[in-house]
């Protein structure tokens, strides 16, 4: 007897969705995309994370929260820190 996928055809968030871990997922993979586009900045401009750090306003600790991916506790001012850093802009929108 063949069974059949329920979830085939449907979109991967409905998927997440239903599964009700679909803003937990979404919050997480923000927070690593920016920890990683931090780290690529920093390596592209040869900034240390002790210099990082300075340059912040922070303690390495704190510096060591932002630039971890499985920490998803990190507030808005210390992303727009990090951003001005390394010379960008952080971009907050609703979609």
């Amino acid at each position: 007897m063949k069974t059949t996928n329920p979830h085939v055809g449907e979109s991967f968030e409905s998927f997440l969705r239903e599964e009700g871990i679909h803003d937990e997922v979404v919050t997480t993979a923000i927070k690593r995309t920016l920890a990683l586009q931090i780290e690529h900045e920093m390596a592209a401009q040869n900034i240390s994370k002790s210099e990082m750090a300075r340059r912040m306003k922070t303690s390495a600790t704190q510096l060591g929260r932002l630039l971890d991916p499985e920490n998803d506790r990190i507030q808005l001012d210390t992303l727009v820190k990090a951003a001005s850093a390394v010379g960008k802009n952080l971009a907050v929108s609703l979609v």
